[in-house]
């Protein structure tokens, strides 16, 4: 295979894993802009998901996108009451108060998980044919296509309701406002729940398309993928979703033509690398906006 194609292909398998960054990254950025919370347990929302999509296609024997859309939902619910009974009652603590809180929600779901299915991984079943398409020397198989395709649907519903509806309106006004959009009478409360929900319900679905594309999930699975789609919302900047989108799609992107012409033992490092980078020289990320915080 000479450079051209290799560099393609990588291309390919790049936007295939950034789209799933994509995806957890989009949670991540909406919580912070509605109340600047860094959910570090939001890739332990992910494993999850993974594993309400596994034993919804194992134990109920339904297809792929019925477990996509239950796993969505439980997970969904689950946002909602991690919110409700882990973040509400700090809302005006210090913040310090409230990571130490988010961390301890994330052992919480790994270790609660483990104590219920055990830390075994589990082999993901083939739930949907592994054939794709030829496009010349270059190969997109079923699963990438089946990611690209759930990724930009989620993305487009995700755009739809944020600028077109009513809740996403009120999320806005929240997000550049709370207390002005309580004047204003719109229910903060409702709108944060919402906001756990869309993001926990994105984060099932990146679980539900990575156990199909991977074959293997585990309990610890959302430590490594939470803290790059992180880095992800950071690369873009933190409470934009077209920051989000983009930072998750350029990040796997690097990550794969690292693993291809460098060596998958790096593949981590880069991304770390890109977030010391980013926080250096535009802290703000590709789509944020300088702001001054008095502290």
């Amino acid at each position: 295979m000479d450079f051209a194609t290799l560099f393609v292909q990588q291309l390919i398998n790049g936007v295939s894993l950034g789209s799933i960054y994509a995806l957890i990254a989009l949670g991540y950025t909406m919580i912070y802009g509605i109340i600047k919370l860094i959910n570090f347990a939001h890739g332990d929302i992910y494993m999850v998901g993974a594993y309400v999509g596994f034993f919804a296609i194992t134990m109920m024997r339904t297809s792929v996108f019925p477990a996509l859309i239950i796993s969505m939902i439980i997970t969904g619910i689950l946002g909602i009451l991690v919110e409700r009974f882990a973040y509400k009652p700090l809302r005006h603590a210090p913040r310090l108060s409230v990571l130490i809180t988010a961390i301890g929600m994330s052992f919480f779901l790994e270790y609660g998980m483990m104590y219920f299915v055990s830390p075994t991984p589990r082999t993901f079943p083939a739930a949907f044919e592994s054939s794709g398409i030829s496009l010349g020397s270059f190969v997109v198989n079923g699963q990438q296509l089946l990611i690209f395709a759930i990724t930009i649907i989620l993305m487009a519903l995700l755009t739809y309701i944020v600028q077109k509806t009513k809740i996403g309106k009120a999320m806005r006004a929240v997000s550049f406002d709370t207390e002005t959009a309580q004047l204003m009478g719109i229910d903060a409360n409702r709108v944060i729940s919402v906001t756990f929900a869309l993001g926990s319900a994105l984060a099932a679905a990146a679980g539900v398309l990575v156990g199909i594309y991977y074959n293997s999930i585990d309990p610890l699975m959302g430590m490594m993928p939470g803290i790059k789609a992180f880095v992800a919302a950071v690369l873009g900047g933190i409470g934009s979703l077209p920051g989000a989108m983009t930072g998750g799609i350029i990040l796997g992107v690097i990550e794969a033509l690292v693993s291809g012409f460098i060596s998958s033992t790096f593949r981590d490092a880069a991304a770390f690398a890109i977030l010391i980078l980013v926080l250096l020289f535009k802290p703000s990320g590709l789509f944020g906006t300088d702001t001054q915080e008095k502290v």
